[in-house]
């Protein structure tokens, strides 16, 4: 059984949000291999350790993604309304809402949502930045 994909604006763009990273890569037309992003409540969800050097940032870091290496990658959600979602979820793939490598369309993003959660509002993507053990990388 498929898990519900849910439709909503995120702190940083309109995507889908879902627990099930298989449902994301149907509803995306994606390649199944390629990684996700976890959208997370708190600081306390992060599944691996953040480099001692880095620790400071990533409290302090708002729509901002960080990679810890090429498995886990992540993003703490402070967006209100965005993070009521997650702490019931707990976490989540988050994705841009169109097709892999298209641009938005919002009666595409409509069609492949289990769940909208209006009103849906974009704006600027994250910023992301890989974290070494001891370097900082900005990827976007």
């Amino acid at each position: 059984m498929t898990k519900k994909i849910f439709l909503t604006s995120s702190d940083t763009a309109i995507g889908f949000i879902s627990k099930d990273a298989k449902s994301l890569d149907s509803a995306k037309n994606r390649v199944p291999n390629k990684k996700y992003i976890q959208a997370i409540p708190d600081l306390k969800s992060i599944k691996k350790r953040v480099p001692k050097k880095h620790r400071k940032l990533v409290r302090r870091a708002k729509k901002t993604t960080f990679v810890l290496d090429s498995n886990y990658s992540f993003r703490v959600v402070h967006d209100k309304r965005h993070n009521l979602l997650l702490k019931r979820l707990g976490w989540a793939y988050t994705t841009s809402a169109n097709r892999s490598g298209m641009r938005y369309e919002y009666s595409y993003a409509c069609s492949k949502a289990d769940i909208i959660i209006y009103p849906l509002k974009n704006s600027k993507p994250s910023t992301i930045l890989k974290l070494g053990k001891s370097k900082l990388q900005r990827l976007r």
